[in-house]
């Protein structure tokens, strides 16, 4: 399973939200794909107020203040 994370330089939210990730895939596995949306104008476009953005299956289950309980409900649900 892969979650698509996206994020950008200079993003304090979006080092805390890594640090959350990479403390569930002790208990989960899956990749973490991570995508800086500078250098993708679609990416800016669409993700460019929201970030951090976690995507997993394909949907944005959250954006913004990451919390490890939303994520982990998710991929509970996906197994």
């Amino acid at each position: 399973m892969q979650i698509i994370f996206y994020t950008r330089n200079r993003c304090p939210l979006c080092v805390d939200a890594k640090l959350i990730l990479q403390q569930l895939q002790r208990e989960h596995q899956f990749q973490i794909i991570e995508r800086d949306i500078d250098t993708n104008d679609e990416w800016t476009e669409q993700y460019g107020l929201m970030i951090p953005v976690v995507e997993v299956a394909g949907e944005v289950v959250q954006y913004g203040l990451i919390d490890p309980i939303t994520i982990e409900e998710k991929l509970n649900h996906l197994i």
